[in-house]
């Protein structure tokens, strides 16, 4: 192929990785010169700038990213400000008559990037889009009405016909990057990503942020653990999930990649039926960037408009804050609360049981649980925590119907049945039996000592019964109404 283009800028986003990189990829067949640089304006992202964990995760991703790059004889250019300025500035700089990208999907930066598209169209550049996120693009599947789907299983039978991998897995190109002394780079460092109260600490012990980290857990997942992905995927306690969301939320390793090597493990294995419950899964992810693309305002407003006036409670100081703080004296959630604090991340069936109480026992509104989550959450995505949030608060698309209120107690007992999970994250209950690690602790409830850090454990901030009864009371009359 005849390269079109002398220098072309690769704009890096959230597609922090060398392989199956279809920007990256082209620019390096169109151009003598590749010029890679990342930028960094969280602004740009209002009303949904990255929280602390997020940025921990991107500090050492971005490292990892430069660290690979150099080693490949190339650089990324790292720059911080107005997205438009510093492109307008680099494009001085290098001369570049063409600037490649992947795409994003939020709302705010959806609008960004065709604003920037036409202003660089306008001075005579050259701009290509690429999908380096996504199975299929969220506008590709709609129903023959040419109106997107709003449930999933319609939507994951059609969708899951027009997934045809392979087409975009690229081998790490050879970049033509002489330049990289002469340009001026921000280190990673100087972005202060890192929170000074170092909340994060312990985070290492249980992540490895980078495209190498990215393909050691597929690895390690595609040897045994993706054929018991059915029978272990809801046992919090056990290690039997992928664990793979903030990579591919950072973009470190791509959905085709992960489609492709746990499809290939099966049919060497003759395992295929066993792989099908993780890629639907992946399914999941798909609707979710199908639902924010064609219903944008939904990260702030209900899905189901019938609940646009349903009585959600602000977030109280009393309840709120012993959710946030694992002290709610629900012993299955408290675990859930603690283990995002401590780690960064949250077993899917313990968020449904953490969402379900706030927003039903508690009747507390679901943003304040998806702020929450977006601050903690080293995979927070704005599609996938919209959408979860909503199901789980019963006002989303395809969701669970509020009177469907999960109890923690029978949760627990059904899914951690010796409450393994339940004795790592709530050590205070370690010395108790499988029958009654799972209650709530028989004792008057007690405001004072419900946010005190030197409780020995405290006593429930709802009774489960009240709260569900109190929450269908309000349903039925939202409904009446």
């Amino acid at each position: 192929m005849a390269r079109q283009h002398q220098t072309v800028l690769v704009w890096f986003r959230r597609d922090l990785r060398l392989l199956d990189n279809p920007a990256l990829y082209r620019a390096c067949l169109d151009s003598d010169e590749v010029i890679p640089v990342y930028i960094h304006c969280p602004q740009e992202e209002a009303p949904w700038e990255p929280g602390a964990a997020s940025n921990w995760w991107l500090h050492h991703s971005l490292t990892k990213l430069r660290e690979n790059m150099r080693q490949q004889n190339m650089d990324i250019i790292i720059r911080h400000g107005s997205t438009k300025h510093v492109l307008k500035r680099l494009i001085g700089e290098t001369g570049a008559r063409a600037v490649y990208w992947n795409r994003l999907y939020e709302p705010a930066l959806l609008r960004r990037d065709k604003s920037i598209k036409a202003y660089l169209t306008e001075q005579g550049l050259l701009v290509k889009e690429f999908n380096s996120a996504l199975l299929n693009e969220p506008w590709e599947t709609l129903k023959k009405t040419q109106q997107p789907y709003r449930v999933f299983t319609p939507y994951y039978k059609a969708n899951r016909s027009r997934v045809h991998v392979g087409e975009r897995l690229y081998d790490v190109p050879k970049v033509v990057f002489d330049r990289g002394r002469e340009l001026e780079s921000d280190s990673v460092e100087t972005l202060r990503l890192l929170s000074e109260k170092n909340w994060a600490s312990d985070f290492p012990n249980h992540w490895q942020p980078g495209e190498s980290g990215a393909l050691d857990r597929l690895e390690r997942f595609s040897d045994a653990k993706v054929f018991r992905y059915a029978l272990e995927r809801d046992r919090p306690g056990h290690d039997g999930v992928s664990r793979m969301s903030p990579h591919l939320h950072f973009g470190e390793i791509s959905p085709d990649r992960i489609w492709y090597v746990l499809e290939n493990r099966a049919r060497e294995e003759k395992k295929e039926p066993h792989v099908e419950p993780y890629l639907r899964q992946l399914m999941w992810r798909e609707f979710a960037y199908h639902l924010l693309f064609h219903f944008p305002k939904t990260p702030g407003q209900e899905f189901n408009q019938k609940f646009e006036n349903f009585p959600w409670r602000e977030p109280d100081s009393h309840l709120y804050r012993a959710w946030t703080k694992g002290l709610t004296g629900i012993p299955l959630v408290d675990a859930g609360m603690r283990e995002l604090w401590q780690t960064g991340w949250m077993h899917n069936r313990t968020r449904m049981n953490v969402a379900s109480f706030l927003t039903k026992h508690c009747l507390t509104d679901w943003r304040a649980g998806a702020r929450w989550f977006w601050d903690t959450l080293v995979d927070a995505d704005l599609a996938n925590n919209t959408m979860g949030w909503q199901w789980s608060a019963g006002c989303g698309a395809d969701a669970a119907p509020f009177f469907r209120i999960f109890n923690p107690v029978r949760q627990g007992q059904r899914f951690d049945p010796d409450g393994e999970y339940i004795k790592r994250w709530v050590p205070e209950l370690a010395q108790r039996n499988k029958n009654s690690i799972h209650q709530p602790q028989p004792r008057p409830i007690d405001p004072v000592g419900l946010i005190n850090d030197n409780v020995d454990y405290p006593s429930p901030i709802v009774d489960l019964a009240l709260g569900r009864h109190q929450a269908l009371t309000v349903y039925k009359a939202l409904k009446t109404s």
